[in-house]
């Protein structure tokens, strides 16, 4: 019975390698490293994970992960490797315990005879309907090679789209946590002292002042419940983005925000367009890619848009008129399909509509980053230098007293 043994060598350049591998013996381990010109080393029955069972202690598997994967397996399958002969090396390099798990099942699937695809559908947290229903045409043209070449280069840019989103969304999220400790750790902690010198004054508090201590002596005595309140809001807010209506409504008001829907609605727009392009170039029928992209769309209104693009097209109309129709999309970005489609090179012309709003959500997120940052120091500078000075100026009125 075979089992995995990890091992460490160096090859012929003499830099020192190691990997894991499956065999019923040591010998057999250092018989095929031989073979590939690697001088073993070390050669040792790999320990048990005792955690291995227990799924949600074991690390996730990233898209960076996949991405690699299909870059290394399209260059391996490209330069004339068999299937399982790439699947075993992609294995036995891979750091991942739960993606390097998947790997040697999906390896034994082929081996029993299932497809790539066959066998990769059983992991669809990992790869998804795109990846695996372009698997499943790049197997039927034999361009498998291609598809993954197509996958990786899709997925990257997928995943810097998803990166600049973030980007943009981190700055404002850590500014606004940052202020709202620090008012938090002053209305809590430091006014109650003041409060207390004031009060051994035994003088009268100007009205910024008594605003700031009523405000601290809310806080203080309901603090618990806001604490419970904000929990209760955000519980809220997910089962209810969770609930078909609720998904339904909150999807739509984002669309409608002013800064932030402009940016919502050119992520759609460039991933709806590059997604379809691929799809429609690697072999995908144009219904079948329309129903992956819509269920993959992040937005339900762009997805009930999708939807009736797919409706239109199986009643006979094109592409581009239910797009106009729905709202979502931008008239230009409709007319530049109409032309793909009336010249047969709609995969082509959704291709450079992507590349196109990829720089205008660079643009878009510049313009909300260069937007929030003003209004986020202006908004720390007013909140926390105006409760600075409500409590100084006690100070500043007995100063002038004085004087």
């Amino acid at each position: 019975m075979a089992v995995t043994y990890e091992w460490k060598g160096k090859n012929p350049k003499g830099r020192k390698i190691k990997g894991e591998m499956e065999a019923e013996t040591p010998e057999q381990v250092r018989t095929s490293l031989e073979r590939r010109k690697i001088t073993p080393t070390r050669v040792r029955k790999k320990p048990k994970d005792l955690f291995e069972n227990i799924s949600f202690l074991q690390p996730k598997v990233k898209e960076s992960d996949v991405i690699i994967f299909a870059r290394q397996f399209s260059t391996m399958i490209d330069a004339g490797l068999p299937l399982l002969q790439c699947l075993e090396i992609l294995y036995s390099q891979q750091e991942n315990p739960t993606f390097k798990k998947q790997l040697k099942h999906i390896k034994e699937s082929v081996e029993s005879g299932e497809t790539f695809a066959d066998a990769l559908k059983k992991y669809p947290k990992t790869f998804n309907e795109l990846f695996v229903n372009m698997i499943s045409a790049g197997e039927a043209g034999g361009i498998l090679d291609v598809i993954l070449q197509r996958l990786s280069a899709y997925a990257e840019k997928m995943a810097k789209l998803k990166k600049q989103v973030k980007g943009a969304m981190t700055y404002p999220a850590i500014t606004l946590a940052v202020a709202v400790v620090v008012v938090g750790v002053i209305l809590v902690f430091v006014i109650p002292v003041f409060e207390k010198m004031f009060a051994d004054m035994g003088s009268a508090l100007p009205a910024p002042t008594l605003l700031v201590v009523g405000l601290s002596n809310f806080v203080v005595g309901h603090i618990g419940w806001m604490i419970l309140g904000l929990i209760g809001a955000v519980f809220l807010f997910r089962q209810t983005y969770k609930s078909k209506k609720g998904r339904i409504f909150l999807d739509d008001m984002f669309l409608r925000l002013p800064v932030i829907g402009i940016l919502i609605r050119k992520v759609a727009v460039a991933k709806f367009t590059r997604t379809t392009a691929t799809m429609i170039s690697s072999g995908v029928s144009i219904l079948e890619a329309l129903d992956i992209v819509g269920k993959t769309a992040g937005n339900k209104i762009v997805e009930f848009a999708i939807s009736d693009v797919k409706v239109g097209i199986s009643e006979g109309r094109s592409m581009a008129d239910p797009l106009l129709e729905s709202g979502v999309f931008p008239s230009m970005v409709c007319s530049m399909i109409a032309v793909g489609e009336s010249t047969g090179a709609l995969d082509v012309m959704m291709t450079k509509i992507a590349d196109f709003y990829d720089d205008e959500v660079d643009q878009a997120v510049k313009n909300l980053t260069d937007m929030i940052e003003p209004f986020m120091l202006v908004f720390l500078g007013v909140v926390v230098g105006g409760l600075v000075i409500a409590m100084y100026l006690p100070i500043f009125s007995m100063a002038g007293a004085v004087g």
